[in-house]
């Protein structure tokens, strides 16, 4: 029997697909949802500040805490801007609604080109240092933004755009992988994978979506996608993706 592929984030070994929750709201109905999602085994769900106005952080809270072991809620902040006392306070106001006294990840959601990096990751390394924070990412970044933040702060992972179709980090992947870094990449389905796509598909008796999902796994042992969706069984549909194994050749038929 094939073992599901994990990776290591943070001190937790997840299964190496998560759940995007970029609209996920405060309803009992979403609530319900991220209950039943980490029932079916996602170990990973990935929100932020700004995502459905708190609403995705507020409905995360509600569903899951107190967090159950061997499952990571990673939240961003900063996107509007990363300004110390703007980090400080979105932060506070993550805990209060993931409901929790230490976020697993903090991402830096975007890097302020009004803000220097390095004020923006010392605050959040000041809530690394207190516990109140366990690992720190970068989102949107380059290589030589992720090397100077790593002088600041340990950085655990990365998240950028990338799928089959939007390839621009192809280098941030592999400096991740060789670096140990979670790369995540955001809208991970968007890509077009043409005709190779469908025949691959239909060889593995598989969807579209699986088939993407399994080539970015293939593509660095450090990947992690989060595909989102409000669905139940799509998100039971994409976790199955980490069973299907692609050969050299079809991985290769997708570059």
């Amino acid at each position: 029997m094939t073992s599901v592929p994990t990776l290591s984030l943070g001190d937790v070994e997840v299964s190496r697909i998560g759940l995007g929750t970029n609209r996920l709201s405060d309803t009992p109905e979403h609530v319900a949802l991220v209950k039943e999602a980490v029932a079916a085994g996602l170990g990973h769900i990935d929100t932020a500040h700004t995502y459905t106005g708190g609403g995705s952080e507020t409905t995360i809270g509600a569903a899951l805490s107190p967090f159950p072991d061997g499952c990571v809620v990673a939240t961003k902040g900063g996107w509007g801007g990363s300004r110390s006392d703007v980090i400080r306070s979105e932060i506070e106001e993550s805990l209060r609604r993931l409901q929790t006294d230490s976020i697993a990840l903090y991402y830096l959601h975007r890097i302020d080109p009004e803000t220097p990096l390095e004020e923006s990751l010392t605050a959040i390394e000041e809530y690394r240092k207190s516990g109140k924070i366990r690992q720190v990412g970068l989102s949107n970044a380059g290589i030589d933004q992720i090397e100077r933040a790593r002088q600041i702060v340990p950085i655990s992972a990365v998240q950028n755009h990338y799928n089959l179709s939007e390839r621009r980090h192809e280098e941030v992947v592999d400096y991740c992988a060789e670096h140990g870094i979670v790369f995540v990449p955001y809208f991970p389905l968007r890509g077009d994978g043409g005709r190779p796509l469908a025949e691959v598909a239909e060889r593995h008796g598989a969807t579209h979506t699986q088939i993407t999902l399994a080539w970015l796994l293939r593509r660095s042992p450090t990947m992690l996608p989060i595909p989102g969706t409000l669905n139940l069984e799509h998100l039971k549909q994409n976790l199955a993706a980490l069973k299907v194994e692609l050969s050299d050749t079809e991985f290769q038929a997708l570059q």
